[in-house]
């Protein structure tokens, strides 16, 4: 009897061995799934479709064209651009694309990728308007959203030509108080505001763009460094096989 006592727990013991072994193995093996986060209104880089309940965009293409190339996971999150940005210093997202714009000042917070698309800003004026150069709006009321280039060059050049600024959260919100005449112009990225005008916004663009630059991919500055590696890899490998351009084509760039 107690030759076959021990018989039985010398089996379990095995079995439970062999149990802990595949445990650890399957736990080592799993693959890390990113969280990207980005904005939730900036066509055509990022907007929701309501037709599908899906973000759409040259960033939501890009993104996945470049976790296909280099074969890893991720979660996107479409949070608005100043929380995106905050959540990845904060360490609660591994990175975000959101046409944010590489600058010297951002770099001391985030590590780049290369530059995905170039672009800058333009001053934007409700279509009736007669303001056409930054002289005009001495007085006027200028809106800008939060974190972004728009929203630095405003408050850069306000005391230099007598405007005041107000802030808002998207670019949306922007767009309909100088429409509905509660702002007087914003400085909006060119290829969005370009957008929203072929989309029926009752905007206008004046002037030329100012401060061309590249949007980057990021992350927080000394982290998740091979992802930066992945993204620049990838992008690379998606603009010679003819991807990017296909994606850019979409969108009518």
């Amino acid at each position: 009897m107690k030759k076959i006592f021990a018989l039985i727990l010398a089996i379990l013991m095995v079995a439970s061995l062999a149990a802990c072994g595949t445990t650890t193995d399957a736990t080592a093996d799993e693959a890390k799934v990113y969280t990207i986060v980005s904005d939730n209104a900036f066509a055509p880089f990022e907007s929701y479709d309501s037709e599908t309940g899906e973000y759409v965009g040259i960033d939501m293409d890009i993104m996945a064209a470049v976790a296909e190339d280099q074969g890893f996971e991720y979660n996107m999150m479409n949070v608005g651009f100043d929380p995106a940005l905050a959540k990845v210093q904060a360490g609660q997202a591994d990175a975000v694309i959101a046409g944010m714009t590489i600058t010297d000042e951002r770099k001391e917070i985030f590590d780049f990728s290369e530059g995905y698309f170039e672009d800058g800003q333009v001053m934007v004026v409700a279509k009736d308007s007669d303001i056409d150069s930054l002289d005009d709006l001495a007085g006027k009321v200028v809106a800008t959203k939060n974190g972004t280039m728009g929203a630095e060059y405003a408050n850069s050049n306000k005391d230099q030509y007598g405007y005041t600024t107000k802030a808002f959260e998207g670019s949306n919100e922007q767009y309909q108080a100088i429409i509905n005449g509660n702002c007087d112009a914003c400085f909006e990225d060119y290829t969005v505001i370009g957008d929203a005008i072929k989309n029926g916004v009752e905007l206008k663009t004046v002037g030329e763009k100012i401060n061309p630059s590249f949007y980057g991919f990021a992350v927080k500055k000394g982290q998740n460094a091979e992802l930066i590696e992945m993204f620049n890899a990838g992008l690379a490998n998606i603009k010679a096989n003819g991807k990017y351009d296909e994606i850019l084509a979409k969108y009518g760039m």
